[in-house]
């Protein structure tokens, strides 16, 4: 499996779950790229694989159809075969979610509501697929770098939030961070969805008792924060959380790596305006 491939498969499996909804949504794509470096992956070896994960915000419905959507993205799976991770959803919860993966290429996939109005229940759906891991060609690399980011100056307020957020996660997960690494600290960079900065860092090494502890600290930070939350398997066992803040569109990834550290990525979008004069 190549990029290409990967992309083509996932955007397949997200619109055997949308097409046939009702009310029909809209797609709005959430978060900067979707090639990324395989999640938990190794950062101290030689480990220079990739995923695809996409995720989409269903909008252009009112926000009481977030549970019915997930039910109905849901059902369309089982349809077509495919086996939940766990169990399904408990549906007495105000904000189900499900996850789910396919028979026999192994795509993990979400679909998950959460709260917008808290005084009124109203919520919003998302819905989400990650490919395995696969290792690029040559030639893939250079055409995706020529093609899809180029690398920008920073801008000023964007950084601000994501370091803040950065800020905020770190406090949640209360445990120390190492010094930074190659690829770690800001960059920004601009494709054609817009401009981001991306913010990285890593924490130190983890048991499994504590990597455990962190995560559900920063499960219950991103819930009464109202950060739209997601579960990701690993390789590691212990699932990566990848969350979306509502009010300015930041996404966070933090997943545990086979190093026992956990790898913190917080990706805010640079205004329209700005980002049109770069």
């Amino acid at each position: 499996m190549n990029e290409q491939q990967a992309t083509k498969r996932a955007e397949e499996i997200i619109h055997q779950a949308v097409d046939g909804m009702s009310p029909k949504p809209k797609l709005e794509r959430i978060g900067p790229e979707p090639v990324g470096a395989c999640i938990a992956r190794d950062d101290g070896g030689p480990d220079d694989r990739l995923q695809v994960s996409l995720a989409y915000k269903l909008t252009g419905v009112p926000g009481s159809e977030a549970k019915s959507l997930v039910r109905q993205a849901r059902d369309a799976w089982v349809k077509l075969g495919y086996k939940f991770q766990s169990s399904d959803a408990d549906w007495s919860k105000p904000f189900p979610h499900v996850n789910m993966r396919t028979e026999p290429d192994d795509f993990w996939m979400d679909a998950i509501t959460g709260v917008v109005n808290r005084a009124t229940g109203e919520g919003l759906a998302s819905i989400g697929v990650t490919s395995p891991c696969f290792s690029r060609s040559a030639s893939d690399q250079s055409t995706a770098d020529s093609t899809s980011l180029h690398r920008m100056q920073v801008d000023e307020h964007a950084e601000h939030l994501a370091l803040a957020h950065s800020s905020r996660i770190y406090d949640a997960l209360h445990v120390q961070h190492v010094p930074a690494r190659q690829g770690d600290g800001i960059s920004a960079y601009q494709d054609s969805e817009g401009a981001f900065v991306h913010h990285t860092w890593s924490t130190q090494p983890l048991t499994e008792e504590e990597t455990a502890q962190a995560m559900a600290r920063l499960q219950t930070y991103f819930e009464a924060a109202g950060w739209v939350v997601r579960h990701v398997p690993t390789e590691t066992g212990a699932p990566a959380l990848i969350a979306r803040n509502v009010k300015d569109g930041s996404v966070a990834q933090v997943a545990p790596s086979a190093t026992g550290a956990a790898r913190v990525a917080v990706t805010t979008p640079v205004a329209p305006e700005k980002s049109a004069s770069i």
